[in-house]
């Protein structure tokens, strides 16, 4: 079977007690992947009891405020049981977020659910789940830092922070790491790859111009050539610069005319 009939067979379970969060979320999926097999649960507990098996559910998709058993706890059983499925959390309470940093969770999911950012979820699950297929190293896995009101969580080594997006001049992948760089002169460094980050940043205003860079085009000042077929993006607020490559820099000017 190829690999895009795997994903799209792919168990998918919601557990959720709220009727029209559950249809909307199936709606979503459904839309994006019209063969998956999604099946919903009301409790953590009747999930439970259903998913004793391990590998059952590729993807979860897990409320976090539930009567009876919580999607915390029902996080923790399931993860004990089956350390590779992918949990995402669903909430309308941002603050339950840190208690579930501990059960590893691989996305968040705020309501009410945009199209857009489940896409993005999906996407993220569509290139794990093919490495694991393909028998390679597993992805590590960050969940996703949830603009809210225009701002961006980050998770780090030392806690998280919350950047203004539209103070991120540039983004830049540096010594196995990527750094945020703000109009404040402030540098935040995390551990997710750039392509993770690329796909949180809203893209009519965050461009990848070149494979260790992403530019606020908000913020260019002024590009320069660079050798024959690079050149060098100056940014406004930053003293950092980024590269871009000829191919991009045409797909700028198209942006731009």
């Amino acid at each position: 079977m190829e690999k895009e009939g795997i994903w799209m067979a792919l168990p998918i379970a919601i557990v959720e007690d709220q009727t029209l969060d559950a249809q909307r979320l199936e709606e979503l999926l459904q839309q994006q992947l019209p063969e998956a097999e999604c099946t919903w649960f009301t409790c953590g507990d009747d999930f439970l009891r259903a998913a004793a098996e391990p590998g059952l559910y590729a993807v979860v998709f897990l409320d976090i405020c539930m009567a009876g058993t919580n999607g915390i706890e029902t996080a923790r059983r399931l993860r004990q049981a089956d350390p590779e499925v992918l949990i995402v959390f669903v909430t309308s309470s941002p603050e339950y977020v840190w208690d579930a940093f501990p059960v590893h969770p691989f996305d968040y999911l705020l309501k009410p659910f945009k199209k857009e950012r489940v896409m993005q979820t999906l996407e993220r699950a569509k290139k794990r789940i093919r490495h694991q297929t393909d028998g390679e190293t597993p992805l590590p896995v960050h969940p996703t830092p949830h603009p809210v009101s225009g701002r961006l969580m980050l998770h780090h080594k030392d806690g998280v922070s919350f950047l203004n997006v539209s103070d991120i001049v540039l983004v830049q992948r540096e010594d196995r790491t990527t750094v945020f760089y703000t109009t404040s002169g402030e540098r935040y460094v995390t551990s997710d790859s750039l392509s993770d980050t690329e796909a949180r940043l809203d893209s009519s205003i965050f461009f990848r111009c070149h494979k260790s860079y992403i530019i606020n085009l908000n913020h260019i000042k002024n590009i320069t050539p660079y050798g024959r077929w690079t050149y060098i993006v100056h940014l406004q607020g930053t003293e950092q610069d980024a590269l871009i490559t000829h191919e991009k820099y045409e797909e700028l000017e198209k942006m731009f005319s």
